[in-house]
């Protein structure tokens, strides 16, 4: 009797296990990615990843870093396979708890990356977040319409410049500026030095014509404002359509950011998120995604067999000459980052 009962228990637990092999192949067909709209394309990364790999990609966006890190909690690091967001929500991310670490056995190539973009705040030991690309903000401006050199940030407080200055409707970036013009660091959390910087963004109030976060290029391009403070795509765009603007990196300093994936850590497809990093982390597909962002690359490898035309432009490589003045927005506590939301704020309803 204990035979049949070993035999039948053994040929239901058999049966079992080949259903939950079934299930789990099928699962392992699926990559849940979680990112910003457009920001992976379709035609030159995901559907080759597709094709080489039988892996479907279901691709999910997020308007804010701060709205993927709620649905991220809120699931406690489940539903998601990939996730590529900011710096500073990876950092808080990770100290979370809510990444899982890569695969080192899988993603063999992440010695591609240029070491300049490791080993960073958000990821200090190299073990959960793959860098994708990065940029910093920069001054761009017509000189056709505007006669005054600009050099660095000081100069848009000049009094030539009025309604025809575009800024990044961002505290952190906008506000981390008029720091950095100061000769003070972005995150500061100072109250006395946040003060000073609050009145130096009031005074800058005659210049600005928009606040906008993306699309200042477009502004500039139409002539709507002479100077634009926008982001590395958003400069070669501008660039693209007049060739005849100028690119100001200024000399008071930088801000600087990198995006970067990571691995939720109850991400469902675990294995295929560590095969799309390594298919990220190919030197050829790395070329890509920096020349679809328009952004600069991380991987060292990668601007080997990149594209002439990108290493020709600053906006994309002078970067790498001004690493050691470029600072990053750090992710701070609630209470000192309330401290910029209320400056900015205020700021924005006294336009």
């Amino acid at each position: 009797m204990k035979k049949i009962f070993a035999l039948l228990l053994a040929l239901v637990m058999m049966s079992a296990c080949a259903v939950a092999e079934t299930v789990n192949q099928k699962d392992e067909a699926v990559l849940n990615i979680f990112t910003w709209e457009g920001y992976i394309d379709y035609s030159t990364v995901i559907q080759p990843f597709e094709e080489e790999t039988g892996i479907k990609v279901n691709y999910a966006t997020f308007a804010s870093n701060e709205e993927m890190y709620e649905k991220l909690s809120a699931v406690n690091g489940g539903d998601y396979d990939i996730i590529l967001a900011s710096d500073y929500i990876l950092n808080a991310t990770r100290e979370a708890g809510l990444m899982q670490k890569f695969d080192a056995s899988i993603v063999t190539n992440y010695s591609n990356l240029n070491p300049d973009f490791t080993g960073k705040f958000f990821d200090p030991a190299n073990e959960y977040v793959v860098p994708y690309v990065s940029g910093i903000p920069l001054i761009v401006y017509d000189p056709s319409v505007v006669e005054k050199e600009i050099k660095g940030f000081n100069d848009l407080w000049d009094p030539a410049l009025a309604d025809t200055l575009g800024l990044i409707d961002d505290a952190r970036v906008t506000i981390g500026m008029v720091l950095l013009s100061m000769g003070q660091s972005m995150n500061t959390t100072d109250e006395a030095i946040l003060a000073e910087a609050a009145a130096k963004l009031e005074s800058l109030k005659a210049n600005i014509h928009v606040l906008e976060y993306e699309n200042l290029h477009n502004y500039l391009v139409s002539g709507d404002i002479g100077v634009a403070y926008t982001f590395t795509p958003f400069v070669a765009m501008a660039l693209d359509a007049n060739p005849d603007l100028k690119v100001v990196w200024p000399e008071e300093g930088l801000g600087f950011g990198i995006d970067g994936l990571f691995i939720p850590v109850n991400a469902p497809h675990a294995k295929n998120a560590n095969m799309f990093l390594e298919f990220l982390l190919r030197p050829e597909i790395a070329a890509v995604c920096a020349e679809w962002q328009y952004y600069c690359s991380p991987n060292a490898a990668a601007l080997e067999v990149i594209g002439d035309w990108y290493k020709a432009r600053p906006e994309f490589m002078g970067l790498f000459d001004r690493m050691d003045d470029a600072e990053f927005v750090l992710n701070l506590s609630p209470e000192n980052e309330q401290k910029f939301q209320d400056i900015w704020t205020t700021f924005k309803l006294s336009l």
